[in-house]
């Protein structure tokens, strides 16, 4: 969480074109759901570990992306038939907090490259058997987020070696002399 606290003033703005969808992730034998979102391009938008799969919780996912530095306000938000994410959609536009031009687009295929992101989460967490707490998979899963968006160079001023990663890591700490 501290890491990836740290790390979002860093990262490269996104598109105007969310690709939003859940997942869901074992925690103390039970299913979460692991919201997520990514713009055209592939890079992270956001992502929300939550208890329910729900409008609510929906909700909560689009405001917490809506207020991070590096997002833009989204023109269309892509999703898949979830009836939660229409509701907190209209919400959202209720409240202002998305402009009503914004469009909803409930269209499985045009998901496919979130679909395709989540392997590449699901592929460290797997073999973790699951957590033993929610905070714990929060944590650790912002952790493996922040890192998947180094791997996939969201992040100004960072090559792409593993060298200037962990210099990146060590000024956002303090570590560096």
């Amino acid at each position: 969480m501290e890491l990836d606290k740290r790390i979002r003033p860093y990262l490269k703005p996104t598109n105007d074109s969310f690709r939003t969808d859940e997942t869901y992730i074992k925690v103390k034998g039970e299913w979460k759901y692991l919201y997520r979102a990514l713009d055209s391009r592939g890079n992270t938008i956001d992502f929300m570990l939550s208890e329910n799969r729900d409008a609510p919780a929906a909700k909560r996912f689009f405001e917490k992306a809506l207020t991070s530095p590096h997002n833009q306000l989204p023109r269309v938000i892509t999703v898949d038939k979830n009836p939660a994410y229409p509701t907190a959609v209209q919400q959202l536009k209720d409240e202002n907090a998305i402009n009503q031009e914004t469009w909803l687009r409930q269209q499985k295929y045009l998901n496919n490259i979130i679909e395709q992101d989540h392997r590449f989460i699901k592929k460290i967490i797997k073999p973790m058997l699951g957590f033993k707490s929610f905070k714990t998979a929060e944590k650790t899963i912002a952790g493996i987020e922040v890192m998947h968006m180094l791997r996939k160079g969201q992040v100004e001023y960072i090559h792409s070696s593993a060298l200037s990663t962990i210099k990146l890591i060590n000024k956002l700490f303090g570590l560096t002399a």
